[in-house]
């Protein structure tokens, strides 16, 4: 008789999504009849501009639909060369930019061209769940960092460098960050930069929600030297999620290592959505149109953040950039996973646990998207509102 097959090891550390438990659960309810308001998933309600959708269809129409190489197809890396020299006055050479399918396949390439089996990796704590994942993936061990809400969660190099250890291979950091919002400005990411390359490190910047920033514009990485590995993609402000397609901005150093692995690993990005992204880039109708989702979104924030701290949530700072707020829920509950369970099933409104997003006071924090209709919140609120009011009559409710 065959012994039966188990999984390999490394991919036996990957941890779910556990919003994604929450997600079908809603899906259930909503397939029963109940109405569910979705603050639980990180995915814009808005689809790419006409515009957009336009260039996709023709590239398919006119047969644009074999692989391009395997680094992207050269417009949409010299449209990024120059979005990059517009909109951040950096000079950055096309061979240094790859075209993947998603962040997450940057930054698989980023993490494939930089660990060794046994390297640490720093991590914000809370921070995005799928960091900690790929970094296990490759037998490396992520380190998390926790960081202060009395500070807004933000991640510096004074925490970074005491965190670090003769193991340490690099670090991972976001601005906007999931699931805080906050954003580093130029002063904290530069000495982030600097110091992380003064331990002959790595640095991966997560810079996919640049653009949905609600004050200065955020600063990257590649304005501070040519050492960092930048990730980015259509998916956040472009609202092209499906389309499947980012980048990552690679060190001189790694290029040809990055271009290796890529051809091995993806062959190519889709190429349809690649056409599509050059107009998402040049198209000044495209352009204005999501300069206007960007301002809806501001104004969702404004209105979440003033009706969460109506209700009793606890904020520490207004979220910068992307389109979360990162709440504090122990006035209500300890244990935030049955609170956001229990907000589901009572009250028809879905929010993510803190659980999903580290171990720092993850029992105490729950996270709401802002990306529904404002229309929508408003019904959110109502309904938390009279479900914290019920709350407060039943000390016996689940997690309290």
């Amino acid at each position: 008789m065959p012994f039966p097959m188990q999984p390999a090891d490394n991919a036996s550390l990957i941890t779910p999504f556990y919003v994604m438990e929450l997600l079908a659960r809603a899906k259930a309810l909503e397939n029963q009849g109940r109405d569910i308001v979705h603050m639980e998933i990180g995915e814009p309600d808005f689809s790419a501009p006409e515009a957009v959708v336009e260039a996709g269809v023709r590239a398919m129409r006119a047969g644009q639909v074999k692989y391009t190489a395997a680094a992207g197809l050269p417009e949409l890396r010299s449209a990024l060369a120059r979005y990059y020299g517009e909109h951040y006055g950096v000079d950055l050479p096309e061979r240094r930019i790859f075209i993947a399918p998603g962040a997450s396949g940057a930054l698989l390439l980023a993490l494939a061209a930089s660990l060794n089996a046994g390297d640490e990796v720093l991590l914000a704590d809370p921070g995005y769940p799928c960091y900690r994942n790929f970094v296990r993936l490759f037998g490396a061990e992520p380190v998390s960092v926790a960081t202060r809400a009395s500070d807004g969660h933000r991640l510096g190099w004074p925490q970074l460098r005491a965190a670090w250890s003769g193991r340490t291979a690099g670090a991972i950091v976001a601005s906007p960050a999931n699931p805080t919002g906050v954003v580093l400005d130029e002063p904290t990411l530069g000495e982030l930069c600097e110091g992380v390359a003064g331990q002959g490190g790595f640095l991966v910047s997560d810079e996919i929600y640049h653009g949905l920033e609600y004050g200065p514009r955020c600063p990257t990485a590649l304005q501070f030297g040519s050492q960092a590995f930048v990730i980015n993609s259509f998916s956040k402000y472009f609202c092209m999620t499906g389309w499947r397609l980012g980048w990552l901005v690679a060190p001189d150093s790694h290029v040809e290592t990055v271009e290796r692995l890529a051809q091995n690993l993806f062959i190519s990005a889709p190429t349809h959505s690649q056409y599509a992204a050059v107009a998402a880039l040049a198209d000044p109708q495209a352009r204005a149109e999501l300069e206007q989702r960007r301002l809806e979104f501001q104004r969702r924030r404004d209105y979440l953040q003033q009706a969460l701290a109506r209700l009793g949530f606890g904020l520490s700072a207004p979220p910068e950039g992307a389109f979360y707020v990162y709440a504090d829920c122990s006035r209500f509950t300890q244990d935030s996973d049955a609170f956001a369970r229990d907000l589901l099933e009572q009250a028809g409104v879905a929010i993510t646990p803190g659980r999903d997003f580290g171990e720092t006071a993850a029992s105490r924090h729950v996270r709401f998207a802002y990306t529904t209709s404002l229309e929508r919140l408003e019904e959110g609120v109502k309904r938390m509102e009279r479900y914290l009011a019920g709350v407060s009559r039943d000390s016996a409710a689940p997690g309290f």
